[in-house]
Parts: structure tokens; C-alpha cells; sequence
């Protein structure tokens, strides 16, 4: 057989990046080509505040499904629900985990798995703010988030949601144990950039960014998001 020429190897190496930025952007839900807003919550939406949001230009929801209390979040499916109804593009969840709980990382995921069950959702983004909620040491906080990323990645794709600040002082500076997985970080500046951005725990670039904290849409209280 010929050797292939360089126009066509050039045209299979394309095709073959471009077949493999769809799988990502399948598996993760959401994609960077074009800027896209949405919201994070915490409460009950109803599928008329859903419109609303939708009608004020945001296109993805990222619903609690389980509570730093250690208990699924029993609105989580009606919520889901609500935002497929009413034409929302993207929904995902998010776990806050409790690893002061008696329960362990796997049962919690198994919890929220549980209570999601028949829910139309996406990826689960693992919530990790809050050093209060967790251990004493940043090796017994290490375990416990390999745990929760080991039981969440056998259901579905899974993100992180965190901040340098939060990162390391849960984990300490140099645990890189999340950064295979995309990160959403937290950065309250009002601006829908990731200008701000500096690279953290083995991540040299976000997949999405809170920008706006504990803001009043449609009458529903709201996180503003931004990729």
C-alpha cells in the first residue's frame, strides 16, 4: 500500500480530534465553544420559575441532590423535573457530602443514586467547600474524596465543584486526586470570564465558573454560572 500523503494525514488527524471533542462534550454535558449561562440551586424551582430562567437566557441547571446533613435532597427529583419540563437544555446535580457522618463516601453516593432514580439528569459534580464539614487531617479529607470520586464515577461523568482556597485548606496544596476530572470553580468577581483564573491542584484550566453567589432570578434564589 502507498504511504498516505500529508494532506491526508493531516485530514484523518483532524476528523480524529474532532470525533474525540464530541465524545467529551457528551460525556460532560456541557461544552466552551459559545458562551453559555446557568444557575445552581438548592431549594424547589417550579417549571414556571424554569421558564422564566429560561426566557432570561439561562440554558443549564445543576440541582442539589444530596445535603451536607448527610441526607439525599428529597426536592431534587420534583426539581429535575420542574427544569426538564420546562425546556431546560442541560440539567446536572451536585452532592455535598458529609464526611463527618457515620456513613462512608460510597454510601452516600449510593444514597443520592438511590433517590435519583428514573431522574433525566447529567453529570453529579462533587461539592467540596467548607473545611468545618470535613476531618482533621488533609490525608483522612485525601481518602474520603478518592472514595466519593471512586463510587460517583461508576454511575456517571463527574466534575468538581471547588476554589484554590477551599481545595487546599480541605486537602492541603499539592493533592491533585480531582484534576482528570473537570472543574467548576467558584470566583464571586461578576464577570463571565476565566481571565481570573489560576491554574490549582493539577488543573491548568476551569470547565465552568460561579460568578455571581446567592443572586434573586425570577424569584427563585440562584447561583449564576458561566463556560
Amino acid at each position: 500500500m502507498a504511504a498516505p500523503s500529508r494532506l491526508l494525514l493531516l485530514l484523518l488527524t483532524i476528523g480524529f480530534e474532532r470525533a474525540m471533542a464530541h465524545d467529551f462534550q457528551s460525556n460532560i454535558t456541557h461544552s466552551s465553544a459559545n458562551s453559555t449561562y446557568g444557575v445552581d440551586i438548592s431549594s424547589p424551582i417550579s417549571e414556571t420559575t424554569f421558564s422564566c430562567l429560561i426566557g432570561d437566557g439561562f440554558t443549564f441547571a445543576i440541582v442539589r441532590a444530596y445535603e451536607s446533613s448527610g441526607t439525599p435532597d428529597k426536592n431534587a427529583p420534583a426539581t429535575i423535573a420542574n427544569a426538564r419540563a420546562a425546556g431546560m437544555k442541560y440539567v446536572d446535580v451536585y452532592l455535598f457530602p458529609c464526611p463527618k457522618c457515620s456513613k462512608t463516601a460510597s454510601q452516600q453516593v449510593e444514597e443520592m443514586m438511590q433517590s435519583l432514580k428514573g431522574s433525566d439528569y447529567g453529570m453529579v459534580w462533587l461539592d467540596i467547600e467548607g473545611s468545618e464539614y470535613w476531618l482533621g487531617s488533609t490525608s483522612a479529607n485525601q481518602q474520603f474524596f478518592k472514595d466519593l470520586l471512586t463510587a460517583a464515577q461508576a454511575h456517571k461523568c463527574v466534575g468538581v465543584y471547588s476554589s484554590e482556597s477551599q481545595w487546599s485548606e480541605i486537602f492541603g496544596d499539592s493533592f491533585t486526586g480531582g484534576s482528570s476530572r473537570p472543574l467548576w470553580y467558584a470566583h464571586y468577581d461578576n464577570s463571565a470570564s476565566f481571565s481570573d483564573f489560576k491554574p490549582f491542584a493539577g488543573w491548568s484550566k476551569p470547565a465552568m465558573k460561579q460568578y455571581v453567589g446567592d443572586a434573586t432570578v425570577c424569584g427563585a434564589d440562584v447561583d449564576k454560572n458561566w463556560y
